[in-house]
């Protein structure tokens, strides 16, 4: 068993099953179809129901291992002269009551997202249930052409959030997805409400992390500037090599440094 497995843990199928009769209980279903998800994640059992809901359940382990992240990411905030910005939660439901609403405020300003349908407990076990986007693609598994056409989009999306006061705080490319020539943005994590203007820039530098290898430097910042001033762009420098040292974005941050005060001061005259 490799450490993400041991990380993760695994959730007994008798509580899966729990968790699966609860749902068809819920919905008017007398049976259900289950399909589980080949997904590396570290903070859920991933599901599929009848290809109309994606269904995340979250045990304690899972709870465990995002707080322990979660401490990680604040103590990185730190290191690049902020204070830690990133909530933790305690428990399964709180982590899944989380992810509903935030998916719920996305939607409601106007941020693609899935439907959020439910958030709930069986047996100590937190479940999510989202609409389930059956035709998508994560930004990986998009051509870099694609990647580089829509990158001004993503950051109109990013800024959207940012305006009305909310945050990603986990942007990576398995985050965004593709559906039917639409952006979707998932998996928002928790920060503090009250630090705008840092999860802004920590934001802008995971979301810049993501385009650089695939479009370059140069085209990432001038994505980035079509939808963010000066200052914002020059915001972003200080978490870049926070963002450098998470294991899921690999990137040339000196010349992502370098592109950003370029622009910064092209933006200035």
């Amino acid at each position: 068993m490799d450490i993400r497995q041991l990380a993760r843990g695994t959730v007994e199928w008798s509580r899966i099953e729990r968790v699966v009769h609860t749902l068809a209980d819920r919905y008017g279903r007398e049976e259900v179809r289950v399909e589980f998800l080949e997904a590396d994640n570290w903070l859920s059992t991933p599901c599929v129901i009848d290809d109309e809901w994606f269904v995340k359940i979250v045990s304690r382990q899972n709870a465990l291992v995002h707080a322990l992240l979660t401490t990680g990411r604040n103590v990185g905030a730190v290191s690049s002269g902020t204070g830690g910005f990133f909530d933790r939660f305690d428990t399964p439901r709180e982590m899944v009551e989380h992810e509903y609403e935030a998916t719920r405020r996305m939607r409601k300003i106007g941020v693609n997202a899935p439907r959020p349908i439910d958030a709930f407990e069986v047996n100590g076990l937190g479940v999510l249930v989202l609409e389930y986007l059956p035709a998508f693609e994560s930004l990986e598994d998009v051509s870099d052409a694609a990647v580089a056409d829509r990158a001004p989009e993503l950051f109109e999306m990013l800024s959207i959030l940012h305006e009305h006061g909310l945050a990603h705080g986990d942007l990576r490319d398995e985050n965004i997805l593709f559906c039917d020539g639409e952006l979707y943005f998932i998996d928002a994590t928790s920060v503090h409400e009250d630090r705008v203007a840092e999860t802004t820039a920590y934001d802008l530098a995971c979301a810049l992390a993501v385009l650089e290898p695939r479009i370059g430097a140069r085209d990432a910042v001038y994505a980035a500037s079509t939808a963010y001033d000066p200052n914002a762009l020059l915001s972003a420098r200080r978490f870049l090599d926070f963002v450098r040292l998470r294991p899921d974005h690999e990137f040339d941050s000196t010349t992502l440094r370098s592109e950003l005060e370029k622009a910064a001061d092209l933006g200035r005259r």
